[in-house]
């Protein structure tokens, strides 16, 4: 990675650590590092919950969602432009918001209703849905409702990063120097 590149990954894990340690009720971060793994990642940021965690509120959810996009956060409220980094956040998020939307029941439009469509036969590594069993209205409510939980927190993030950007910049400064903070 050129140092700009470093620079840019720094805050981005940065972000993910200040946001989770910032609110309540979610998991306390463990490590953070800027060193490149071999799956893909340009560095990561562990949580790991304290003891055993079967259940999940709504705030514990959209907690988790604030945090997979404060990395991406991080390099806009900084850098004023966003990368292809957050490419596996922005997955991870968006697979949460929809399973909260979609099997959790946590839309109030929606309400407690399974929305998910039926899995169908995998061809070429891929399920093909067998079977859609809502409107077209429902699926774009649905789509409606994933956005809106992403952006929130999204928007969450960012001002808990703007509130705090001292401590990102010292941060950003340890990681640097370190490579690996435990």
């Amino acid at each position: 990675m050129t140092d700009h590149e470093k620079r840019i990954v720094a805050y981005h894990e940065i972000g993910h650590a200040l946001v989770a340690a910032k609110q309540t009720n979610s998991a306390p971060v463990q490590k953070i590092t800027i060193v490149p793994r071999t799956s893909g990642a340009l560095g990561y940021t562990m949580q790991v919950d304290e003891g055993n965690h079967y259940l999940m509120s709504r705030e514990e959810l959209e907690n988790k969602i604030a945090t997979l996009t404060g990395g991406r956060a991080a390099e806009e409220v900084v850098f004023g432009s966003v990368t292809t980094g957050a490419s596996n956040d922005i997955e991870q998020a968006t697979k949460l918001a929809r399973a909260m939307v979609t099997q959790w029941g946590f839309s109030d439009k929606l309400g407690p209703l399974l929305y998910a469509e039926e899995e169908g036969e995998v061809f070429l590594g891929r399920s093909v849905a067998k079977a859609k069993h809502m409107s077209d209205e429902t699926a774009r409510i649905i789509d409606q409702e994933v956005k809106a939980l992403i952006e929130r927190n999204y928007a969450r993030a960012r001002q808990i990063l703007n509130d705090n950007m001292d401590i990102l910049h010292s941060m950003k400064d340890a990681v640097m120097k370190y490579e690996t903070i435990d």
